[in-house]
């Protein structure tokens, strides 16, 4: 067993059987609210086998994640192999590469986006008072880090939407068609989601205290990082969704 580690001293891990050699600062510099930043804190007992600290994963898309973590270059994938990636950046809880992945998805998918509107549209319009986009298809665009608090979404079709560090505080989002929208990071305090279809977004580090989840579809939904604080979800279906508990998880039903 063993704790302590020398930032500058080189590391060997065993990923699923697949052998790599790092320092502790790659794998905690670069994202430091990681998984692997806390597993390399010294706050935690790691198991190590023939000098090797072993990882229960698939090793096989480490390498892209070890030399994101060098060189904060996002690899290009072909998109099976995004989707693969994908899966291990958020069981590793880098956020800034999830944050990457999904940039460089939307830029690929925006040039065949059947969005009604462009982003350029929705600056315009959330200029006014009150804005809504009730029924409206805005699939595939990035919205990212635009302040859309109070605007109406209810029943628009936000597929694979791009909502990443988005202000969305008391935005409406009754019975829309989220399936796949990126709410990394977002602020959706006190979001209306009821009868939403979030099914397979992505929620992680999203603030979501107080919203309403009830009879949401969050299938396959990842929540890691989330503030769920007083969040309501009654009735919703949560088959196989990332809710990490352990470290960091705030959620209190």
């Amino acid at each position: 067993m063993m704790k302590d580690f020398d930032s500058s001293s080189p590391i060997r891990l065993n990923i699923g059987g697949k052998k790599f050699y790092t320092t502790v600062t790659t794998l905690t510099q670069r994202d430091p609210d990681s998984m692997l930043a806390a597993m390399f804190s010294g706050r935690h007992t790691l198991c190590q086998e023939e000098g090797y600290v072993f990882v229960d994963r698939d090793g096989k898309h480490f390498r892209h994640i070890l030399n994101w973590l060098r060189d904060g270059v996002v690899p290009i994938l072909k998109d099976s192999k995004f989707s693969e990636l994908l899966r291990e950046a958020e069981y590793y809880q880098l956020l800034g590469l999830i944050d990457g992945i999904h940039a460089v998805q939307n830029k690929k998918e925006g040039e065949e986006s059947d969005s009604e509107l462009t982003r350029t549209d929705i600056l315009k319009c959330i200029q006014s008072e009150k804005v809504r986009f009730r029924g409206v298809n805005l699939s595939g665009l990035d919205l990212s880090k635009l302040d859309l608090s109070f605007v109406d979404f209810s029943y628009a079709c936000l597929r694979n939407v791009f909502f990443s560090r988005a202000n969305l505080h008391c935005a409406k989002f009754k019975d829309a068609d989220a399936e796949g929208a990126i709410f990394h990071n977002a602020t959706l305090r006190e979001c209306e989601f009821t009868g939403a279809n979030l099914r397979g977004a992505l929620l992680a580090g999203a603030n979501l205290q107080s919203a309403n989840l009830q009879d949401a579809c969050l299938i396959n939904c990842s929540f890691c990082q989330a503030d769920l604080r007083s969040a309501h979800l009654q009735n919703a279906d949560l088959t196989n969704a990332n809710l990490e508990r352990e470290l960091f998880w705030k959620e209190q039903i």
